[in-house]
């Protein structure tokens, strides 16, 4: 590297979701940067559900580096207007638990809508948002090699070197591997954990279809059993022991033209081993086949594209940041889809560290100690999500657990959107980058709802009696009975939205009752909720309680 110039500030490797946007907001930022990929746009990807801390992170670093063209993916009109006409809506977290051989009792059903005063998600259809994506960053100013499949990379003090299998040479000041699993950093220093350290086992079936039916056309379920919103309205989670199928659809939209679904199932292999003698056609159709809903739900559906069939999704690494380089999201490792935290943990991660690599770019410091929170990050985000996942397969095989660990999991969502979304309304107010800074200090980096000492204590305890349950050593009534008792007693738990009350299945907050649960906020004993909550009512109050409450 001394005896040649760089050819750029920052190489990329990988094009998608995470590397274009990171492309994108670095351009923006003044930064000469290359996004290489081994493949092109358009092309298939999972992780389409989109959740309100993915938006509200979406929204802050569009705000933050003055990269506007991200906001068209923050709201499901917008999308389908600017992007393209081929997204869905996502109105709620929808779950239904099975049984072998068994029509679903709905008495087993839950679902969280979305509250309107946070934001209007979608259903990403990933090959036209990636692409769209990648066109931001080109119009930023990154130059691209599509199709070039790095041979080798070269780490030294001064600088990074990649070396294409063509020949090619590439030189750059510091390096971001956003390329996912395959990563050619970890690979090149063995960075991998072998076995994954995650205590979550899972593998997956996946693929889009066409013909899927929608869920309620194919239960006969009294009036007063009923969700509060269509289960084809968002993300739908079949859920049974040890195992998961997901239903996201494309066409349910108004201004969608997509007759696409996205289809899958996510299975523990130590119960559900890996057929030898299926394909994993028939093997999606006999998992189907176990549970009468399901197959009827997917009876008339035929697949656009082949199947993918994995082994363990669960991936780790030792370390995801060193001198000049990063292993950014997807590359560092991976868990399960799962509560929709991929594309979340992808942009939390950007604004991290986005602002690091312009600032060591400026005054040519890359030393360990300015990247350590985005390590510290990248790590917490994995290891809690491993505890709540974890939780959630054990739960599946018996329906009072899991609705404990559901109210767990949903209590947490709202505070945790809130903290980033009063910080963006700050920063838009005085443009002081401070806030930017508060949102890092917390004190269990990762966690969806970081800087509380009471959710994380609720959280703690719902791993322990869960795992008390998976080892035998409790019934799951009274692994149940211990988490409810905590959640109840917990401080950090709002009554208002029903998460208290084991007879409030179907939460679907309206205005009146954000504004219950702001003004409950806001006096709580806990400083963290409390500050929150006197932020959010303020702006609640100054909106009208709309949608612009959460922007």
């Amino acid at each position: 590297m001394s005896e040649h110039r760089p050819d750029y500030d920052v190489a990329i490797l990988g094009s998608g979701i995470a590397g274009s946007t990171l492309g994108a907001v670095l351009a923006r930022g003044g930064a000469k940067v290359l996004l290489a990929d081994a493949g092109t746009h358009p092309r298939f990807a999972v992780g389409e559900s989109m959740i309100p801390q993915m938006i509200a992170w979406l929204q802050l670093i569009a705000a933050r580096f003055d990269v506007p063209e991200l906001e068209a993916l923050a709201d499901a009109t917008t999308i389908n207007e600017k992007v393209s006409n081929t997204f869905g809506r996502k109105r709620h977290f929808g779950f239904q638990m099975h049984r072998p051989g068994r029509e679903p009792d709905p008495a087993e059903g839950h679902q969280f809508v979305i509250p309107d005063a946070l934001t209007s998600a979608s259903h990403l259809f990933r090959q036209d948002s990636d692409a769209y994506l990648f066109r931001v960053a080109v119009g930023y100013g990154c130059d691209t090699r599509q199709q070039w499949r790095v041979a080798d990379i070269g780490l030294a003090d001064d600088g990074v070197t990649l070396t294409g299998a063509d020949g090619h040479v590439v030189r750059a000041r510091y390096l971001v591997d956003a390329s996912g699993f395959r990563s050619p950093v970890a690979d090149k220093l063995g960075l991998r954990e072998e076995p994954a350290r995650f205590k979550h086992h899972s593998r997956s079936l996946f693929t889009h279809m066409v013909g899927v039916r929608p869920f309620d056309d194919v239960v006969d379920v009294p009036e007063d059993s009923r969700p509060a919103v269509p289960w084809h309205d968002g993300t739908l989670h079949h859920v049974f022991e040890r195992g998961w199928f997901w239903v996201i659809p494309f066409d349910n939209h108004p201004l969608s033209r997509n007759p696409l679904c996205s289809v899958g199932v996510t299975l523990d292999p130590r119960l559900y081993p890996k057929p030898a003698d299926l394909t994993p056609a028939e093997e999606f159709a006999f998992l189907a086949a176990r549970f009468p809903a399901v197959e009827r739900q997917f009876a008339q559906a035929r697949t656009v594209r082949e199947w993918v069939s994995t082994g363990r999704l669960q991936y780790s690494s030792s370390r995801t940041v060193g001198h000049r380089w990063c292993m950014m999201s997807h590359a560092a490792g991976f868990l399960d889809p799962l509560y929709s935290r991929g594309m979340s943990n992808t942009f939390e991660i950007i604004n991290a560290l986005a602002p690091r690599v312009l600032a060591a770019l400026e005054d040519d410091d890359f030393s360990d100690e300015r990247f350590r929170h985005v390590e510290e990050l990248e790590q917490g985000l994995l290891e809690h999500n491993d505890t709540l996942v974890n939780c959630s397969f054990i739960s599946f095989s018996h329906f009072r657990l899991w609705d404990a660990v559901f109210r767990v999991w949903g209590s947490g969502n709202t505070p945790g959107a809130m903290r980033i979304n009063n910080a963006l309304r700050a920063f838009r107010t005085d443009r002081d980058p401070a806030v930017f800074d508060a949102l890092e200090k917390v004190p269990h980096t990762g966690l969806w709802w970081p800087d509380s000492d009471a959710f994380k204590a609720l959280l703690d305890e719902t791993a322990r009696a869960c795992e008390a349950f998976e080892d035998d050593l409790i019934d799951g009534d009274t692994a149940a009975d211990r988490i409810l008792e905590h959640l109840r007693a917990s401080e950090a738990v709002s009554p208002v939205f029903g998460w208290k009350d084991t007879a409030h299945r179907f939460v679907h907050p309206d205005r009146t009752q954000m504004r219950e649960f702001l003004r409950w906020a806001a006096e709580s004993p806990l400083p963290e909720l409390s500050t929150a909550g006197r932020q959010s009512l303020e702006a609640f109050r100054a909106t009208g309680g709309t949608a612009e409450d959460g922007r």
